[in-house]
């Protein structure tokens, strides 16, 4: 049961939500999700000093992940939420820094 494994490498795994409320619970976004996937965990980022949520989260899920991806731009709290692939790199986002190139000339 619940066999992670079983269920085929689309079922399982772990999602990047973002574009949360700041009010949205950990609760409620297993909530959102938990309708029509099966939910393992759902928590959301925090700034490390002041305890606010920092408007994205992760979501794990045994099973439903396709289903879990459809919800991307559904509406939690008053806001269209981001979903993607938890560890998806670059992809269409904007890739991270890079070298910056060193304008070295010296002398």
């Amino acid at each position: 049961n619940g066999d992670a494994a079983a269920g085929g490498e689309d079922d399982a795994g772990t999602l990047y939500v973002g574009n949360l409320s700041y009010n949205t619970t950990e609760e409620g976004l297993y909530e959102f999700f938990a309708t029509a996937c099966t939910v393992d965990n759902a928590r959301i980022i925090t700034d490390r000093e002041t305890g606010q949520s920092r408007g994205f989260g992760y979501v794990d899920f045994s099973a439903g992940l396709a289903k879990a991806l459809e919800m991307n731009g559904g509406e939690l709290d008053g806001r269209e939420l981001r979903v993607n692939f938890a560890d998806q790199k670059g992809g269409n986002n904007n890739g991270g820094g890079g070298g910056r190139g060193g304008g070295g000339s010296f002398g």
